[in-house]
């Protein structure tokens, strides 16, 4: 995607998280920066293809678990990322038909595609938002939230792979507080983060030096301090652990990856 041509708004020299995820999984909506910072981070980290595909297929088991066992049916996901198969939607609307979800990305490629693939059933809803995680106010106030989510009824706020991109200056606790305290009770959390838990040292330091070289901010950080962004709120059972942990649907596959080769803490959080 090194067209002559770029897009308003997109600067292709500049690696961005949406596009360099995309390529990971194998999608064709990047940019040479993106390929090149992801392939930096793959010569620390050789299984983060792995470990993006784990991630994602966590989501979709979370997802599926409230939509079905809790009645969830309306999600705010935040940092969508760009669309691929078994999006929250999709998998929301095939439990729940008129499950009502917001997007929020702020990559003006997400927005483009977002906008033309991220269709609702008929009986459903979905909206999509252009905006930052860090500005957690402008998401809350934004119109078509209000107009696409009834924030007096439970929701699940979506935090997958996006909080590691908040470093320690942007106050990633604070701007999670600041989202949860708008959910009413009943609502749930869904958070993944990179962590160097599983890593040796000597993988760990490799990981932060090729983060650091690659262009985008990143963060990798311990189960306590994964923890910590959530707050006072109780992860359910089994707690924070490995996305392939989180209970893994063993029918479908007998042999999951280590949690070494995934290296990413999650959990799912209810709001009291």
């Amino acid at each position: 995607m090194d067209s002559p041509t770029v897009p308003s708004g997109i600067d292709p020299t500049k690696a961005h998280p949406a596009r360099r995820y995309n390529y990971w999984l194998g999608g064709k909506d990047n940019y040479a920066a993106d390929r090149a910072s992801a392939d930096l981070v793959a010569s620390g980290f050789p299984t983060v293809r792995t470990a993006a595909l784990e991630n994602r297929a966590f989501m979709r088991r979370a997802v599926t678990y409230l939509a079905r066992e809790r009645g969830v049916d309306q999600f705010l996901d935040i940092g969508t990322g760009l669309p691929s198969a078994g999006n929250v939607h999709e998998i929301a609307q095939s439990i729940i038909p008129s499950a009502r979800v917001v997007y929020v990305d702020n990559d003006p490629i997400v927005l483009v595609h977002a906008r033309a693939l991220l269709t609702s059933s008929s009986q459903g809803a979905t909206a999509y938002l252009d905006a930052d995680l860090r500005d957690p106010r402008k998401i809350l106030d934004h119109r078509d939230l209000a107009r696409t989510l009834d924030l007096d009824r439970p929701v699940a706020l979506m935090l997958i792979a996006v909080t590691h991109f908040l470093v320690d200056e942007d106050d990633p606790a604070g701007i999670v507080a600041t989202l949860v305290d708008a959910l009413p009770s009943g609502s749930f959390v869904v958070m993944t983060n990179a962590t160097g838990d599983y890593l040796t040292p000597e993988r760990y330091a490799e990981n932060v030096e090729v983060n650091k070289r690659s262009g985008v901010p990143f963060r990798l950080r311990s189960a306590a301090e994964f923890a910590a962004l959530l707050g006072d709120l109780e992860p359910l059972p089994p707690g924070i652990c490995s996305v392939v942990e989180w209970r893994p649907d063993l029918e479908e596959r007998a042999v999951l990856p280590t949690v070494e080769e995934v290296s990413m803490h999650c959990a799912v959080a209810r709001v009291p």
